[in-house]
């Protein structure tokens, strides 16, 4: 099943879509953020993505061990409510930077984490969604998100098989088979011994979707792997550069690192090319270099081919090694002298 987003269609057949995730790389500042969307747009993404949610919208002002970060991650010790207000990107930016997005040829939209972003992000006309690791969970939120009739793309990083499995049932049971999974590994950052790839492959066997890959590690070495394995989407954070600092900026991107992706997944794509036997010009003529029957020592018209004037060397001019003992023993025509290829109408 063929996924438009804006103008690009996601399929079996289609290129790789790149999403550049801004997420908290803006330093709360608008003209940081329009500055990313074009470096991303140079680098070579297809899309940006931005995140709708205030600290507010998302968890509440509170201090107690429920609420402070404790998992091993860089965030540890902070608070949820202190974490989300450092990094949530401002709802009036939105309908500026997607309109920028847009006019300079980025597709945008963005993940919504409660209804009122849903509805928010509805009078902005988003082409798609996308559903954060997190939120998997929140069944009434996937179904509310997909009722909306538009590509859904959920990251799996937090879920089992049968929690997967209820957010796709959630998105078909209201009609939307518009699904993409996303293999994802939530640290921040995380280990490419984790990655798990794999995973990506069952994914879409498990699910009929296509898939991809929400990747958190350093460097490109993932996601460039993902391409192989089927990867139609890749999303990966990225900043207009480290000094600006924030919650996301030690394992997002830059432009030369970004760029460094696209080039890299685009070569990717060409290198798996089609299932193909076919041999080109060139390749043909790289067929002289292969073996072939070759007289190594002059012979007599009447002599008898053997292993000490005939033998499988190269060039390739002369009959395949593979009729050697069909030769051997047999009569000469015609004397012919060391470093002639063997054919059939000099044998007897």
């Amino acid at each position: 099943m063929a996924i438009s987003i804006g103008n690009f269609t996601i399929d079996s057949k289609s290129k790789t879509f790149i999403i550049a995730e801004l997420s908290a790389n803006h330093g709360h500042d608008i003209n940081i953020a329009k500055e990313t969307i074009k470096a991303a747009k140079e680098a070579g993404a297809d899309a940006i993505k931005l995140q709708t949610y205030t600290a507010d919208t998302i968890t509440i002002d509170c201090d107690n061990d429920y609420f402070k970060i404790k998992s091993g991650t860089i965030w540890d010790g902070r608070t949820l409510y202190d974490l989300y207000k450092e990094a949530y990107t401002p709802w009036e930016w939105h309908e500026e930077l997607i309109n920028y997005a847009n006019e300079i040829g980025l597709i945008c939209f963005s993940s919504p984490f409660d209804k009122t972003a849903v509805d928010f992000l509805e009078g902005l006309n988003v082409p798609a969604y996308k559903v954060a690791s997190f939120e998997i969970t929140d069944i009434p939120l996937i179904e509310y998100i997909a009722s909306k009739g538009k590509p859904v793309i959920i990251s799996t990083g937090i879920a089992t098989l049968g929690e997967i499995d209820e957010a796709v049932q959630a998105c078909r049971r209201v009609g939307n088979d518009q699904i993409i999974l996303l293999k994802c590994t939530s640290s921040y950052p995380a280990k490419i011994e984790d990655a798990n790839l794999l995973t990506m492959k069952n994914l879409k066997e498990t699910f009929n979707v296509e898939v991809g890959l929400s990747d958190h590690t350093l460097g490109v070495t993932v996601p460039i792997v993902s391409v192989a394995l089927g990867a139609k989407v890749i999303e990966k954070h990225f900043i207009l550069d480290k000094s600006i600092g924030g919650p996301d900026a030690s394992f997002s991107l830059d432009k030369n690192e970004f760029k460094l992706l696209v080039d890299s997944v685009r070569d990717a794509e060409k290198a798996l090319g089609k299932v193909d036997y076919e041999l080109n010009e060139k390749m043909l003529r790289s067929r002289e270099f292969s073996r072939s029957l070759f007289v190594v020592k002059d012979i007599k018209k009447g002599e008898i081919f053997t292993e000490e004037n005939v033998r499988s060397i190269r060039p390739g001019y002369g009959l395949k090694p593979q009729y050697i003992k069909t030769i051997l023993g047999k009569k000469a025509r015609q004397n012919i002298t060391k470093g002639s290829p063997l054919s059939w109408d000099i044998i007897e």
